[in-house]
């Protein structure tokens, strides 16, 4: 098969797969590494590579998750709190083998969309990686990852644009 074969079929085969399909088996660390190096091929207008990631495995994990639920309780009005949004929040965060914070950081230098457009196609790559390896992903935006600014030591002139959650995939990819 050549490249463009190849190519071709990874980007067909590419969906997303949620934590309730991930299994227990870890994801090794040089794999973890190979998806996260694809990121910095995207293209990126000036070199400003807007992206910022930051991994999230085992301890520093389950304070994420319980972070997100605190947030969560916090934010939503009595009368909309879902318990088994609340539930699903730690559910989600503890199921997946690694999450990933996905942050654009604006330079200044261009305008803003031009970089979170960067910051996409860099997580486009990630995705395109983890299919290639039989990794199961997604990136999830839930509005309260706009809290995260503390954890993730947000800067002014960042935003947090969502969470990447990866696992070895129970389904067929």
């Amino acid at each position: 098969m050549n490249k463009a074969e190849i190519l071709k079929e990874i980007i067909e085969q590419r969906r997303s797969v949620f934590p309730k399909d991930y299994s227990d088996t870890e994801i090794s660390q040089e794999i973890v590494d190979e998806i996260l190096n694809s990121a910095k091929f995207a293209p990126n207008h000036k070199r400003t590579k807007p992206w910022r990631f930051k991994i999230f495995k085992g301890e520093e994990k389950s304070k994420l998750a319980l972070e997100m639920q605190s947030i969560y309780k916090a934010t939503q009005p009595e009368q909309l709190f879902l318990e088994k949004k609340y539930q699903d929040i730690g559910f989600k965060i503890h199921k997946a083998n690694v999450v990933i914070s996905i942050v654009v950081n604006f330079s200044g230098m261009i305008p803003e969309w031009e970089e979170i457009a960067a910051v996409s196609m860099a997580v486009q790559n990630m995705y395109l990686s983890c299919t290639a390896n039989g990794i199961g992903c997604y990136w999830s935006s839930p509005k309260i990852v706009e809290n995260l600014k503390e954890s993730l030591l947000i800067e002014e002139n960042q935003k947090c644009l969502g969470l990447f959650y990866m696992g070895i995939s129970n389904v067929t990819i």
